[in-house]
């Protein structure tokens, strides 16, 4: 009994890998998009003031001092007293010389403060002192 040859060779099914690599990049960018969304911003909650004649600023090495509406201090996110301020400005300073700060006021905060905290950051020694208002910041230049 003679055997008939088959025209077409039979191939094992392949699996083809990119698909599923698309499947798990989009699984991935949507698991990040998702938990990003349930992380919650622990800043501290300043209502900062418009201003008209304000521009945007870059952030380099900075410093964040918050003064809020019920006058309490911040330095970044750690609450601190007046008192401590100075000696952390020119310790800080003293360790990185371009120093920026960025002074953020509410604008139910004391303006007297506000004013302190800037007199403060200028006798440290700190030349690039900045004013964050609403959606800009307004840069205060030391003469």
């Amino acid at each position: 009994m003679a055997r008939l040859s088959v025209p077409y060779v039979r191939k094992r099914p392949r699996l083809e890998i990119i698909p599923f690599i698309d499947i798990m990049f989009f699984l991935l960018v949507t698991f990040l998009m998702v938990s990003m969304k349930l992380i919650q911003n622990h800043g501290i909650a300043v209502h900062l003031p418009a201003a008209a004649t304000s521009n945007s600023q870059p952030r380099q090495e900075e410093i964040d001092i918050t003064v809020t509406g019920d006058n309490r201090l911040f330095w970044n996110h750690e609450e601190i007293h007046f008192e401590t301020l100075p000696v952390r400005l020119k310790s800080a300073h003293e360790t990185s010389p371009r120093l920026q700060v960025f002074i953020n006021g509410d604008e139910a905060a004391n303006f007297k403060k506000i004013v302190q905290v800037l007199d403060i950051v200028r006798s440290a020694g700190i030349s690039s002192v900045t004013i964050a208002t609403g959606d800009q910041n307004l840069s205060v230049s030391k003469k």
